[in-house]
């Protein structure tokens, strides 16, 4: 249980902040500005790596979790809960902030402003960009010390930075159900929820032809 209740404090945080960095931009006509996002967005992200890496791997995204899964870094049966603590913490974020903020349109819903099939292809490399970083620095079940939280946070933060403007850099379908859900922004939500998965996937692969010694064992779970 505590490994759930970590994914629940952790998603929840991690949207609450960077959604809520958003949101706050929003109604303030920009005073957080996009630079402030992305770097909201790397701080938390490294921030939950280190409060929870060591109690469930903090994962906080469900095309990571089945990553690690396909990989056989993680079990297949603990998916489903993981995935169920990720989407009730985003969505406890993203109603909390509905709550502060009834004036945002968005509430940090991932809006592609191109079509949705380049948006698609976007969130596709995002992921996989991220979940070559991720497989690389963690075992699945546990964050490998200091390292893990710089990089995946890092990697986060530039990815907010460069691509935040055209997709809202989602990859993780949970940060992309929740606000979007709340806030009735669900246009294009489909690639939110496929890409991220498939882009997770792909860097598994990619890990397994250049670490097939010890990338993708069952001695790593």
């Amino acid at each position: 249980m505590k490994r759930y209740i970590s994914e629940f404090i952790g998603t929840f945080s991690m949207i609450f902040c960077g959604t809520g960095a958003m949101t706050v931009n929003e109604v303030t006509g920009g005073e957080v500005t996009h630079v402030g996002i992305a770097i909201t967005w790397g701080l938390i992200v490294m921030a939950m790596i280190y409060a929870f890496g060591e109690t469930s791997g903090a994962h906080f995204n469900p095309a990571v979790s089945i990553a690690f899964a396909y990989a056989k870094k993680f079990s297949w049966k603990e998916v489903p809960k993981y995935i169920i603590a990720q989407i009730l913490g985003a969505f406890a974020a993203s109603l909390i902030l509905w709550f502060l903020f009834p004036a945002s349109e968005n509430l940090g819903a991932t809006i592609p402003t191109v079509d949705v099939w380049r948006a698609f292809v976007l969130e596709l490399l995002l992921t996989f960009f991220l979940m070559v970083v991720i497989i690389n620095v963690s075992t699945g079940s546990k964050e490998i010390g200091i390292i893990a939280g710089i990089a995946i946070g890092s990697v986060v933060l530039l990815e907010a930075m460069f691509a935040g403007p055209i997709t809202n850099a989602s990859m993780n379908p949970a940060r992309s159900l929740a606000p979007n859900i709340v806030s009735g922004n669900i246009q294009g939500l489909w690639l939110y929820m496929i890409a991220p998965v498939l882009g997770a996937l792909l860097a598994v692969v990619s890990c397994k032809l250049v670490k097939d010694d010890n990338c993708c064992d069952n001695a790593s779970c």
